[in-house]
């Protein structure tokens, strides 16, 4: 059986080497493919009527966690309309690969499949690897650790036979409340962000898998969350030039195969009230396309979003994002609706027939680029034990390692002595964790402490008194939220008791939350030791402990600004 296991594997390697080498012998960058005619482009646009043409700019929902009723649906719309792409969201991997292999089945012009997948398949995907947040990246200061992330997420995507990945996020995150980006994000650093953007889209690049540098024109200094109403951008045309649009300027001059348009309403570039970004010609075609020579794919931001469908409802939303410029029309409410009312704007001339056959043909060439011409069914033969290789787990630990920051201490302050008498306290939590467990086995002289998010006043005051008899006090603040926030779920007392404990002589305090949370706990500055590790994950609790311990020293710096205390670039070395 393991034989068999190691020859399928390998077959599959050689495959998936082949497949990428054929992408990327036609050339190796897709922005320069798109100057060469190209046999297989020209013939299969050729073969389609207009109706097909416009469905090639579509690409549709598909989950595999919804139950066989939505699947069938959407196998139906494939059928029918002949769309061009699929973007899946939750799921396994094994039968996304399955739903995959019948999708592909019944296109006469093979998918191109995407995902929204910022830190690899496990934002979408279980039984998959997760990468750190982006905002954990920001702080890395060696940059060829994201290279190579991109170039691990790039083989998972070619293994369960996607091609295009709606990342990375090169949003400028400068507002801490921001809702939807926030530590999406690489920090407020426009620098820090473009290059840290740059290496993660050349690493999916060169491993043959197509980009999206999301949400142009930035989409970082925003208090609402377009998912649920439209963001209002007012700020200068020069404010925007030199700090939201350069990550994405300098991804366009690296070569960035494609770029995804925020909804938001931006006065100062397009006056029609109400009008998301998305859908506008000045946008999306003036600033994008010709100011900026960008050559690539232009992705709208899903058109079943609030920001969108609140002001141009019932298929009118499609047709301007289309008139405006978009090549990918993304998660339409009524793709076929939207078709038909496509058609109609063409008939009618409102767009040249040599742009919207350049628009069309970009998306066929992005297909080729991928080696869409000679598809492959995905291979499911141990397809979750390709997508957990050691190496990819290797990589995570080793950019959770390089992240983890220290805001406040120094040797002295952060050395566990096993010898003393040691509290370890976790905060937030109902269970002991990682970073509990992995402390107390060096120190036998050790108490567990847990203080869940709503622990009572009383229960407080008796454990603070509690800790006046430890030598030492390390303490971890959790957010177990999947999706962490700039504010913990804590209450007020156990905010309060953060404080308390923080100005106890000898207490170490590390962060596995949003770095943004550090502001709202008044005094926590005034601990002994302060670590910062942005998420609560394993590899990055491991790797607090590692600095605590002595076996690494903290090299991450701090990719936002939380406080007065805390600023960008705020990262101490032992």
């Amino acid at each position: 059986m393991k034989v068999f296991k190691k020859s399928t594997t390998l077959l599959f390697l050689t495959f998936l080497s082949l497949y990428t080498l054929n992408a990327l012998a036609q050339t190796d960058d897709f922005i320069q493919s798109l100057n060469h005619k190209n046999n297989w482009v020209d013939s299969v646009y050729r073969k389609m009527n207009r109706k097909k043409r416009i469905a090639q700019l579509f690409f549709i929902r598909a989950n595999t966690n919804q139950g066989e009723a939505f699947q069938d649906s959407i196998a139906k719309v494939i059928r029918k309309e002949q769309i061009g792409g699929i973007v899946f969201f939750q799921g396994g991997p094994v039968r996304q690969a399955n739903l995959i292999n019948k999708y592909q089945k019944l296109a006469k012009v093979p998918l191109l499949i995407a995902m929204d997948a910022e830190w690899g398949l496990g934002m979408r995907l279980d039984s998959t690897i997760s990468y750190p947040f982006q905002m954990t990246l920001g702080a890395i200061q060696d940059n060829t650790l994201i290279y190579k992330m991109g170039q691990k997420i790039a083989w998972d995507f070619k293994r369960m036979g996607m091609q295009m990945n709606f990342a990375p996020d090169m949003d400028v995150n400068n507002n801490p409340n921001n809702p939807v980006i926030n530590y999406r994000s690489f920090g407020d650093n426009k620098y820090n962000v473009a290059k840290k953007g740059i290496a993660y889209l050349k690493g999916m690049q060169n491993g043959g898998l197509l980009t999206t540098a999301k949400h142009f024109p930035g989409h970082g200094d925003t208090n609402v969350d377009s998912h649920l109403d439209l963001p209002l951008l007012p700020f200068s045309l020069r404010r925007l030039d030199t700090l939201e649009e350069y990550p994405f300027k300098e991804a366009i001059k690296a070569g960035i195969s494609g770029v995804m348009i925020a909804h938001m309403d931006i006065p100062v570039m397009d006056s029609t009230k109400n009008q998301p970004s998305t859908l506008s010609r000045p946008i999306v075609t003036g600033i994008l396309r010709d100011s900026l020579q960008f050559k690539g794919l232009i992705v709208s931001d899903a058109m079943e979003m609030k920001a969108v469908q609140k002001y141009f409802p019932d298929g009118e939303a499609d047709v301007k994002a289309f008139l405006a410029g978009n090549n990918i029309i993304e998660l339409s409410e009524n793709s076929k609706r939207a078709v038909k009312l496509i058609r109609k704007v063409v008939r009618q001339d409102k767009i040249s027939k040599a742009e919207f056959e350049r628009r069309v043909k970009s998306v066929l060439s992005a297909k080729y680029w991928v080696g869409l011409n000679q598809y492959q069914k995905v291979v499911t033969n141990n397809l979750t034990e390709d997508l957990n290789r050691d190496d990819a787990k290797t990589l995570v630990q080793e950019l959770s390692d390089a992240a983890i920051t220290l805001l406040k201490g120094d040797a002295e302050s952060l050395q566990l002595n096993s010898k003393q008498k040691t509290a370890l306290i976790s905060i937030g939590v109902s269970k002991n964790t990682v970073f509990q467990q992995q402390l107390s086995n060096r120190c036998t002289n050790s108490t567990l402490f847990i203080v869940d998010k709503n622990m009572q006043a009383n229960k407080l005051d008796s454990l603070t008194e509690t800790l006046k008899q430890f030598d030492q006090v390390y303490v971890s603040i959790n957010d177990t939220r999947p999706r962490p926030a700039s504010k913990l779920d804590y209450s007020p007392d156990v905010n309060a008791f953060i404080t308390r404990i923080a100005k106890h002589k000898n207490t170490v305090i590390s962060v596995f939350a949003n770095a943004y949370t550090i502001a709202n706990l008044p005094g926590i500055e005034k601990c002994s030791t302060l670590l910062l590790g942005y998420q609560l994950s394993n590899e990055i609790q491991q790797s607090a402990v590692k600095v605590i311990t002595g076996q690494i020293k903290p090299s991450g710096k701090l990719p936002v600004t939380i406080n007065n205390y805390f600023t960008t670039g705020t990262g101490l070395t032992l």
